[in-house]
């Protein structure tokens, strides 16, 4: 993938960039994103899909590997999309609409790629659980908005979306069951209010996701920031861990509070995500 942080054991910001602005990939390749998406899928219209793949095969670079979110299955685009990821300079294979295995196993089969599969809808939701233990799978990702569309649920103007805070809760719960990394959070809409980015970015990280989708390179720096441990958590982690050690192994205190085995646990797993080891 097009790795702006290199100590980063995974994406936190993933930046869509539509396939049918070529002018645009070169910049989105320098933007600092974790990973760079190329969509052929809704940010391309269908008149223009073709043309759209054209540009982007021109591009690929295996020496930086992009993530190319493809159409789905079903769509008269797919099977073109497919062969075009089998191309070294694609990094992982994003599958919306992802509805059940078949299609997955088609994307895994086809290209010999990772797949980020979009759980969006509610035959997604139910087969959730499938999908996640697809080998080749390396990642979840939520499609807020469509699955909001496909469920008829109208979330409230102030942005929160807590009408969908049990279906986040679900590619959790899978991801986590599956061994999955955490789950990449979907897309912030209102490009300009940074104020609700940093709120939906905090609230996925709350949640238990581990990175979000990005659609303007001005996201990128709140969503890799909330994603980051700070300094004083992972100060916290080290300390938990050197206590933990000292003691042999038995519960202890650490800031005035105990720590035993799923505290260290947790601690490890904070340095870990910033490519320390405990």
């Amino acid at each position: 993938m097009s790795m702006a942080n290199p100590t980063a054991s995974l994406p936190r910001a993933y930046l869509f960039v539509p396939a049918d602005r070529p002018e645009r990939f070169a910049k989105a390749r320098a933007s600092g994103a974790d990973a760079v998406i190329i969509d052929l899928e809704d940010a391309v219209a269908p008149e223009a899909k073709e043309r759209a793949r054209d540009a982007l095969a021109l591009a690929l670079d295996e020496s930086a590997p992009l993530v190319v979110r493809i159409n789905a299955a079903g769509t008269p685009w797919f099977d073109d999309d497919l062969e075009l990821c089998r191309h070294p300079g694609v990094a992982a294979v994003m599958l919306p609409k992802a509805q059940g295995i078949d299609a997955v196993c088609t994307v895994v089969e086809t290209t010999y790629k990772d797949v980020l599969p979009i759980i969006e809808s509610a035959r997604g939701l139910q087969e959730i659980y499938s999908i996640a233990r697809v080998p080749g799978v390396i990642r979840l990702a939520f499609g807020s908005v469509d699955l909001a569309l496909d469920l008829g649920i109208d979330c409230a103007p102030d942005g929160a979306e807590t009408e969908l805070l049990a279906f986040r809760s679900q590619l959790v719960l899978a991801s986590r069951l599956a061994g999955l990394a955490a789950p990449v959070d979907g897309v912030s809409t209102a490009i300009d209010d940074l104020q609700r980015l940093q709120a939906d970015a905090e609230r996925a990280r709350r949640l238990g996701f581990g990175a979000k989708l990005c659609i303007h390179p001005k996201q990128l720096a709140i969503v890799q920031a909330v994603f980051t441990p700070t300094p004083e958590r992972l100060d916290w982690a080290r300390r938990v861990c050197k206590a933990f050690a000292s003691a042999g192994g038995a519960a202890v205190a650490v800031d005035g509070q105990m720590v035993d085995l799923p505290v260290v646990q947790r601690a490890r797993a904070v340095l870990r995500d910033a490519g320390q080891s405990a």
